[in-house]
């Protein structure tokens, strides 16, 4: 029987910088992993995901070229070639998260799978055959977790795929079927590959828990790519014809039939929990299969954590992250830190993308806070327009008496870039007016965050839009020159400057570009 001082159960983007950084410190640690070093993420997640998106994307801009001024006669999607890109960045980061931690003195990695039989006691299974009796100080689960497949009457028989085994598929599909909102990445990227695209939402809408006016934009450019979605929707019974998948589904109280050729399941993720025989150390779980841990992270058990998707909550790999962070500081450290009201951005990577920061405004109104809202569409977006995409939106949500930025969503491209910025300014306090009257490096996307601030719809009362007014040419001349100014250092308070200023807020107007 082995022991250590620390035990780390799963190789993910939380558990493999923890394991370093305890070996580092002197303490004897051990990281068993079941399958492949790097977790879901760089095996099967993240990495690549957004890889073969790059791929589409550039299907995506080649087919637009001719707008561009770029002639081509065509171009065909090689799969084997995406693939192989693929795999060379994954087996890239894998290797590269193998060879650190192999490299670590005090650390020993295993290949096998863990099971507890006792209090702080696991055997693992060897990969390579035979066994092992570990014991330790305190352990971590870092085990993740994989995707769901729903009780849908004849979906086992007939096969699906997952966001695990669609990205091994040789082929373009010539109709996907996706099984879940949560497939957007897939089904945009596959339509940009060729192939024809039905999502099915089962909620009244795409994207519940985003702002509708955001969900909204999203919903409009995957129509403008003939990407079809049904909301409201729920597979009853799924049967395998001789040359095609025939799907019965309930849509909005109405029947409807689809016939497809492959089907992806993207309704979330079971934690990876089953097999870890956690009763017999103490460490419970709810009925989802998700290890309890309180803000600290810390289970039942005492001495033993867990972190990542295992425990449920925001399953994203920069929270994996934090967690480790946490758990760092706090037994490295001498810390108190904790999981409550930490930030929680995430970015969806369709294309344009969905990048979003704290609260929204269907939250805050619900929660009866007093806010302003601001708003700019990417058409108003100088470097959008000289890009050629002017899909999307730019939001905030703003206190209205403090100026506190309380959260952000920001539909458009580099669209989490962009509100990364704003996560930086609610992270340092830093006010709406201050980024309203900020110097960006002009034209970048983030400029547009001055006139972002200038958009608060709760201001717009009693003012007049200059687009609607039958004298729209001569007060876009002043629009102009009104740009001009507030372009300057807004610090400079000459008297000209706060005439200007006065005569702006009567005005609701479209910003002027120049280079």
């Amino acid at each position: 029987m082995k022991h250590f001082d620390a035990l780390i159960i799963g190789s993910g983007q939380g558990g493999t910088p923890l394991a370093k950084k305890l070996a580092k410190n002197g303490w004897k640690t051990a990281l068993v992993e079941k399958n492949k070093v790097g977790g879901t993420c760089v095996n099967v997640g993240c990495t690549p995901t957004k890889t073969m998106i790059a791929s589409a994307k550039t299907a995506y801009t080649v087919n637009r070229s001719a707008k561009y001024g770029i002639l081509t006669n065509g171009f065909r999607v090689d799969m084997n070639v995406i693939h192989s890109r693929k795999d060379k960045v994954v087996e890239s980061f894998r290797n590269g998260s193998q060879n650190g931690l192999e490299k670590t003195e005090n650390l020993e990695l295993i290949f096998g799978s863990a099971t507890f039989t006792g209090e702080k006691k696991i055997k693992v299974v060897l990969n390579n055959g035979g066994e092992e009796e570990i014991t330790a100080n305190k352990i971590f689960i870092d085990t993740g977790s994989h995707p769901s497949i729903p009780d849908i009457e004849g979906l086992n028989e007939t096969g699906c795929f997952t966001s695990t085994s669609l990205m091994e598929l040789q082929l373009v599909p010539e109709h996907l079927l996706i099984i879940g909102g949560g497939g957007l990445e897939f089904g945009q990227m596959y339509r940009r590959f060729g192939s024809r695209v039905t999502i099915l939402e089962h909620n009244d809408r795409l994207l519940p828990r985003e702002d509708e006016d955001i969900a909204g934009e999203v919903l409009k450019f995957l129509q403008e790519e003939e990407i079809d979605v049904l909301t409201n929707a729920q597979v009853t019974k799924v049967k395998k014809e001789s040359d095609s998948i025939t799907v019965d589904m309930n849509v909005g109280g109405k029947e409807k039939i689809i016939q497809c050729s492959h089907i992806l399941v993207s309704a979330g993720r079971t934690p990876n929990t089953k097999d870890l025989n956690l009763q017999e150390t103490g460490v419970a779980i709810n009925d989802r299969g998700q290890v309890i841990v309180n803000e600290k992270l810390e289970t039942t058990a005492k001495d033993i954590y867990a972190i990542g998707d295992v425990k449920g909550g925001p399953e994203f790999t920069h929270i994996a992250y934090n967690d480790y962070i946490i758990l760092y500081n706090n037994l490295l450290n001498g810390k108190n830190e904790s999981t409550e009201n930490r930030m929680v951005p995430y970015t969806m990577f369709t294309d344009p993308q969905l990048g979003r920061i704290g609260i929204t405004e269907q939250g805050a109104r619900k929660k009866g806070l007093n806010i302003k809202i601001a708003r700019l569409p990417m058409t108003h977006v100088a470097r959008a327009i000289e890009t050629g995409d002017t899909r999307g939106i730019m939001k905030a949500v703003v206190d209205a008496d403090s100026g506190e930025i309380l959260g952000a969503a920001i539909v458009g491209t580099e669209g989490g870039e962009i509100m990364s910025v704003l996560q930086m300014a609610m992270l340092g306090g830093i006010t709406s007016q201050a980024i309203a009257d900020m110097v960006f490096a002009h034209p970048l996307y983030a400029e547009s965050l001055n006139n972002l601030f200038m958009t608060y719809a709760s201001n717009l009362k009693g003012k007049h839009s200059i687009m609607s007014l039958s004298f729209a040419g001569p007060l876009n001349s002043l629009c102009r020159v009104l740009d001009c100014f507030l372009k300057v250092d807004r610090h400079k308070t000459t008297r000209l400057y706060w005439l200007v200023k006065k005569i702006a807020s009567k005005f609701v107007f479209v910003p002027c570009f120049t280079n």
